[in-house]
């Protein structure tokens, strides 16, 4: 299976390590192929880079790993025909850049009648996006091991298949996943990302993520 990342930042650079990891062939995609970071990485990893474009037509899952901000152009210069059919596992979060935190807690551009997934899922309606990936640092995306246990990835999406999809990439990754339903449910898995911040923020606690407890 082909993977495509969408987003040469750190989280995408992580996530494309991961699957190739486990035995996936994997394209970092970026705006700018010559970018000094984007070559280093290829030459360590040995993970192909390309277009936005590129890898969006290659790939048959696209991962979308860039600022909130730049999600939707992303999509655009990606090609919106590009992502028809595929399953799209959204990781963005709608992180506002130009308001700083108010004591530890980020400010979003949506609020909570609207998330960033389904502004995606509108701008690519025949993609099968699966939000996952937004609650937790990028240094635990890919086999986190914690104390208490595995730890609760969430997700959500319209189609029931591409979020089986995404729950086996998680189990392959070293998660336990709670499908929240359907995407309305993304206003509220995405606001865990601000909730994740504040003890980083306020105190310099980066090393947590979440778990739900059953009865």
């Amino acid at each position: 299976m082909k993977v495509g990342i969408i987003g040469s930042g750190i989280v995408g650079q992580v996530l494309a390590k991961a699957f190739k990891a486990e035995g996936y062939e994997v394209t970092l995609g970026t705006r700018n192929t010559s970018k000094e970071d984007v070559v280093k990485f290829n030459k360590v990893t040995n993970i192909a880079i390309a277009t936005f474009e590129e890898v969006a037509k290659q790939a048959q899952v696209i991962v979308l790993a860039t600022k909130g901000s730049g999600a939707e152009e992303a999509i655009k210069l990606a090609g919106i025909n590009n992502f028809s059919n595929k399953v799209v596992i959204d990781a963005t979060n709608p992180i506002s850049e130009t308001v700083a935190p108010s004591n530890g807690v980020i400010h979003f551009f949506t609020s909570l009648e609207e998330s960033l997934m389904e502004r995606i899922q509108k701008l690519i309606p025949e993609a099968k996006v699966v939000k996952a990936f937004n609650s937790v640092g990028n240094a635990f995306m890919y086999k986190p091991k914690f104390p208490g246990g595995t730890p609760t990835m969430f997700i959500c999406g319209n189609d029931d298949r591409a979020k089986t999809v995404v729950k086996d990439f998680l189990i392959l990754f070293g998660w336990e996943t709670e499908d929240m339903g359907q995407i309305e449910a993304a206003r509220a898995i995405e606001p865990l990302a601000i909730l994740w911040c504040i003890p980083g923020f306020i105190g310099n606690q980066w090393t947590h993520a979440f778990k739900l407890l059953k009865m």
